[in-house]
Protein backbone atom coordinates (compact mmCIF):
# COMPACT_ATOMS: atom_id res chain seq x y z
CA UNK A 1 0.00 0.00 0.00
CA UNK A 2 1.05 3.51 -0.98
CA UNK A 3 1.97 5.89 1.63
CA UNK A 4 -0.84 8.25 0.40
CA UNK A 5 -3.52 5.62 0.36
CA UNK A 6 -2.44 4.53 3.74
CA UNK A 7 -2.71 8.31 4.76
CA UNK A 8 -5.86 8.10 2.84
CA UNK A 9 -7.81 5.62 4.46
CA UNK A 10 -5.72 5.21 8.20
CA UNK A 11 -6.30 8.50 8.65
CA UNK A 12 -4.99 11.51 11.16
CA UNK A 13 -3.75 9.01 14.16
CA UNK A 14 -1.26 6.54 11.65
CA UNK A 15 -0.03 9.52 9.71
CA UNK A 16 0.62 11.29 12.78
CA UNK A 17 2.52 8.29 13.63
CA UNK A 18 4.24 8.00 10.69
CA UNK A 19 5.33 11.53 10.39
CA UNK A 20 7.16 10.86 13.83
CA UNK A 21 8.92 7.45 12.74
CA UNK A 22 6.65 5.13 14.83
CA UNK A 23 5.04 2.96 12.19
CA UNK A 24 6.91 -0.12 10.79
CA UNK A 25 9.51 -0.38 8.74
CA UNK A 26 11.42 3.39 10.60
CA UNK A 27 15.14 2.76 11.19
CA UNK A 28 15.13 5.56 13.71
CA UNK A 29 13.25 6.69 16.71
CA UNK A 30 12.34 10.03 17.15
CA UNK A 31 14.86 11.37 19.30
CA UNK A 32 13.98 13.24 22.67
CA UNK A 33 9.92 12.90 22.22
CA UNK A 34 9.67 10.94 25.12
CA UNK A 35 11.96 13.20 27.34
CA UNK A 36 10.58 15.17 29.94
CA UNK A 37 11.07 18.36 30.00
CA UNK A 38 13.41 19.37 33.49
CA UNK A 39 12.16 22.54 33.86
CA UNK A 40 8.71 21.90 34.09
CA UNK A 41 6.88 22.28 37.58
CA UNK A 42 5.11 19.27 39.11
CA UNK A 43 1.97 18.94 38.70
CA UNK A 44 -0.59 21.35 41.27
CA UNK A 45 -4.17 21.12 41.91
CA UNK A 46 -6.21 23.11 40.13
CA UNK A 47 -7.64 24.23 43.41
CA UNK A 48 -5.15 23.73 45.44
CA UNK A 49 -3.81 26.82 47.51
CA UNK A 50 -0.32 28.07 48.78
CA UNK A 51 0.87 28.46 52.16
CA UNK A 52 0.00 32.06 51.91
CA UNK A 53 -3.74 31.13 50.40
CA UNK A 54 -2.63 32.23 47.11
CA UNK A 55 -4.24 30.15 44.14
CA UNK A 56 -1.59 27.93 42.58
CA UNK A 57 -1.64 27.46 38.51
CA UNK A 58 -3.43 24.43 37.08
CA UNK A 59 -0.83 21.43 36.07
CA UNK A 60 0.19 21.46 32.52
CA UNK A 61 -1.46 19.12 30.79
CA UNK A 62 2.27 17.92 29.33
CA UNK A 63 3.04 16.78 32.59
CA UNK A 64 -0.24 14.56 33.14
CA UNK A 65 0.32 12.52 29.97
CA UNK A 66 1.10 9.27 30.34
CA UNK A 67 4.88 8.29 29.26
CA UNK A 68 6.09 6.26 27.24
CA UNK A 69 7.38 3.99 29.58
CA UNK A 70 3.89 4.01 31.20
CA UNK A 71 2.29 1.87 28.06
CA UNK A 72 1.30 -1.19 28.15
CA UNK A 73 3.53 -3.51 26.00
CA UNK A 74 3.57 -4.53 23.27
CA UNK A 75 2.76 -0.84 21.97
CA UNK A 76 5.23 1.00 21.46
CA UNK A 77 4.61 5.02 22.30
CA UNK A 78 5.75 8.51 21.35
CA UNK A 79 4.12 11.56 22.85
CA UNK A 80 2.77 13.48 19.94
CA UNK A 81 4.49 17.10 18.94
CA UNK A 82 1.83 19.51 18.99
CA UNK A 83 1.87 20.12 15.31
CA UNK A 84 0.70 16.37 15.17
CA UNK A 85 -2.56 16.55 17.62
CA UNK A 86 -4.50 18.31 15.23
CA UNK A 87 -4.23 15.60 12.48
CA UNK A 88 -4.30 12.52 15.02
CA UNK A 89 -7.11 13.49 17.60
CA UNK A 90 -9.88 13.66 15.13
CA UNK A 91 -9.52 10.69 13.27
CA UNK A 92 -9.91 9.00 17.26
CA UNK A 93 -14.12 10.00 17.12
CA UNK A 94 -14.27 9.19 12.63
CA UNK A 95 -14.39 12.88 11.78
CA UNK A 96 -11.14 14.77 10.15
CA UNK A 97 -10.31 17.89 10.28
CA UNK A 98 -12.53 19.64 7.25
CA UNK A 99 -14.78 17.02 6.92
CA UNK A 100 -18.75 17.25 6.47
CA UNK A 101 -20.89 15.55 9.04
CA UNK A 102 -25.03 14.87 8.09
CA UNK A 103 -26.56 15.25 10.25
CA UNK A 104 -24.38 18.58 11.20
CA UNK A 105 -25.66 18.52 14.74
CA UNK A 106 -23.48 14.82 15.35
CA UNK A 107 -20.17 17.05 14.22
CA UNK A 108 -17.71 16.80 17.32
CA UNK A 109 -17.58 19.60 19.29
CA UNK A 110 -14.87 22.53 18.69
CA UNK A 111 -11.80 21.88 20.49
CA UNK A 112 -8.81 23.31 21.21
CA UNK A 113 -5.68 21.49 19.95
CA UNK A 114 -2.83 23.64 20.93
CA UNK A 115 -0.44 22.60 23.65
CA UNK A 116 -2.44 23.96 26.75
CA UNK A 117 -5.69 22.19 25.06
CA UNK A 118 -5.00 18.95 24.36
CA UNK A 119 -1.76 16.93 24.58
CA UNK A 120 -1.12 13.39 23.45
CA UNK A 121 0.65 10.11 23.23
CA UNK A 122 0.35 7.00 21.18
CA UNK A 123 1.23 3.48 21.33
CA UNK A 124 1.49 0.99 18.29
CA UNK A 125 1.33 -2.71 18.05
CA UNK A 126 3.48 -3.61 14.80
CA UNK A 127 2.40 -7.09 14.32
CA UNK A 128 -1.36 -6.09 14.44
CA UNK A 129 -1.39 -2.70 13.48
CA UNK A 130 -3.35 -1.41 15.85
CA UNK A 131 -2.70 1.35 18.18
CA UNK A 132 -3.40 2.81 21.75
CA UNK A 133 -3.96 6.33 22.46
CA UNK A 134 -4.19 8.53 25.06
CA UNK A 135 -5.46 11.75 24.52
CA UNK A 136 -6.00 14.94 27.20
CA UNK A 137 -8.28 17.57 27.21
CA UNK A 138 -8.92 20.83 29.09
CA UNK A 139 -12.51 21.24 28.94
CA UNK A 140 -15.72 23.25 29.90
CA UNK A 141 -18.41 20.67 29.36
CA UNK A 142 -19.18 17.37 31.15
CA UNK A 143 -19.14 14.38 29.67
CA UNK A 144 -23.13 14.38 30.07
CA UNK A 145 -23.30 16.55 27.19
CA UNK A 146 -21.27 14.15 25.53
CA UNK A 147 -23.27 11.20 25.93
CA UNK A 148 -26.38 13.18 25.18
CA UNK A 149 -25.27 14.06 21.47
CA UNK A 150 -23.96 10.27 21.21
CA UNK A 151 -27.54 9.35 21.57
CA UNK A 152 -28.80 11.59 19.12
CA UNK A 153 -26.09 10.63 16.89
CA UNK A 154 -25.86 6.82 16.60
CA UNK A 155 -25.22 6.81 12.86
CA UNK A 156 -23.67 10.03 10.70
CA UNK A 157 -22.03 10.24 7.66
CA UNK A 158 -18.63 11.82 6.89
CA UNK A 159 -17.16 13.32 3.99
CA UNK A 160 -13.57 14.19 3.77
CA UNK A 161 -10.89 14.57 0.68
CA UNK A 162 -13.57 13.53 -1.58
CA UNK A 163 -14.28 10.18 0.79
CA UNK A 164 -17.95 9.75 2.42
CA UNK A 165 -17.83 6.75 5.31
CA UNK A 166 -20.41 6.06 8.00
CA UNK A 167 -19.93 6.36 11.44
CA UNK A 168 -21.89 4.04 13.97
CA UNK A 169 -21.54 4.51 17.67
CA UNK A 170 -22.52 2.50 20.66
CA UNK A 171 -22.79 3.73 24.37
CA UNK A 172 -20.93 1.03 26.53
CA UNK A 173 -21.50 0.50 29.99
CA UNK A 174 -18.86 2.64 31.71
CA UNK A 175 -15.52 1.53 33.09
CA UNK A 176 -15.79 1.40 36.88
CA UNK A 177 -13.09 3.74 37.80
CA UNK A 178 -13.06 6.78 40.23
CA UNK A 179 -13.39 10.07 38.62
CA UNK A 180 -15.85 12.70 38.44
CA UNK A 181 -17.63 11.22 35.02
CA UNK A 182 -17.21 8.09 32.97
CA UNK A 183 -17.95 7.06 29.18
CA UNK A 184 -17.61 4.30 27.05
CA UNK A 185 -18.25 4.06 23.08
CA UNK A 186 -17.43 1.69 20.37
CA UNK A 187 -17.45 3.76 17.21
CA UNK A 188 -16.88 2.20 13.66
CA UNK A 189 -15.85 3.84 10.60
CA UNK A 190 -17.21 2.16 7.02
CA UNK A 191 -16.17 3.27 3.58
CA UNK A 192 -17.88 1.46 0.57
CA UNK A 193 -14.70 0.41 -0.42
CA UNK A 194 -11.72 0.01 1.88
CA UNK A 195 -8.16 -2.13 1.40
CA UNK A 196 -7.48 -1.94 4.72
CA UNK A 197 -11.03 -2.50 5.93
CA UNK A 198 -13.46 -0.67 8.88
CA UNK A 199 -11.76 1.32 11.30
CA UNK A 200 -13.26 0.26 15.21
CA UNK A 201 -12.25 2.87 17.87
CA UNK A 202 -12.97 1.14 21.44
CA UNK A 203 -13.01 4.55 23.75
CA UNK A 204 -13.23 4.56 27.37
CA UNK A 205 -13.24 8.18 29.15
CA UNK A 206 -13.02 10.17 32.34
CA UNK A 207 -13.43 13.72 33.52
CA UNK A 208 -11.71 14.83 36.50
CA UNK A 209 -11.67 18.49 37.18
CA UNK A 210 -11.36 20.35 34.08
CA UNK A 211 -9.37 17.95 32.34
CA UNK A 212 -10.77 14.73 30.24
CA UNK A 213 -9.08 11.64 29.46
CA UNK A 214 -9.74 9.48 26.82
CA UNK A 215 -7.85 5.94 25.81
CA UNK A 216 -8.58 4.61 22.58
CA UNK A 217 -7.78 1.14 21.40
CA UNK A 218 -8.41 1.51 16.84
CA UNK A 219 -8.23 -1.68 14.84
CA UNK A 220 -8.64 -2.08 11.47
CA UNK A 221 -10.36 -5.11 9.22
CA UNK A 222 -10.05 -8.41 10.32
CA UNK A 223 -8.25 -6.79 13.75
CA UNK A 224 -11.68 -5.44 14.47
CA UNK A 225 -12.65 -8.18 16.83
CA UNK A 226 -10.98 -6.79 19.69
CA UNK A 227 -9.63 -9.58 21.91
CA UNK A 228 -9.30 -9.80 25.17
CA UNK A 229 -5.79 -9.12 25.17
CA UNK A 230 -5.75 -6.10 23.34
CA UNK A 231 -9.06 -4.85 25.49
CA UNK A 232 -7.27 -5.47 28.93
CA UNK A 233 -4.21 -3.62 27.45
CA UNK A 234 -6.39 -0.30 26.87
CA UNK A 235 -7.87 -1.08 30.23
CA UNK A 236 -4.72 -0.76 31.74
CA UNK A 237 -3.96 2.20 29.96
CA UNK A 238 -7.03 3.73 30.86
CA UNK A 239 -6.53 2.94 34.68
CA UNK A 240 -3.06 4.36 34.29
CA UNK A 241 -3.94 7.74 32.55
CA UNK A 242 -7.18 8.09 34.95
CA UNK A 243 -4.39 7.46 38.18
CA UNK A 244 -2.12 10.13 37.16
CA UNK A 245 -4.11 13.12 36.44
CA UNK A 246 -5.89 12.22 39.62
CA UNK A 247 -2.75 12.64 41.18
CA UNK A 248 -1.17 15.35 39.58
CA UNK A 249 -4.51 17.90 39.16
Amino acid sequence: MSRKMLRTRVGGVAAAIAAVGLLAGCAQPVTGAAVPDPAVESPSSVDSTSVTGSPQPAAKLSDLLLTPAEFPKPFDAIVLPAQAVPMAAPDLVGVPRGATVDPADCAPPKQDYGPEGTVMAVGTDNSTRSTISVELTRIDTSLTELQAQTEDCTSMTVTANGVTTTVTTVILPPSPIAADQTLSLRRTVTAPSSATGDQSMLTLLAQVGDVRIAATLMTFGAANGVGNAATGQLDQAFTAAVQKVRAGS
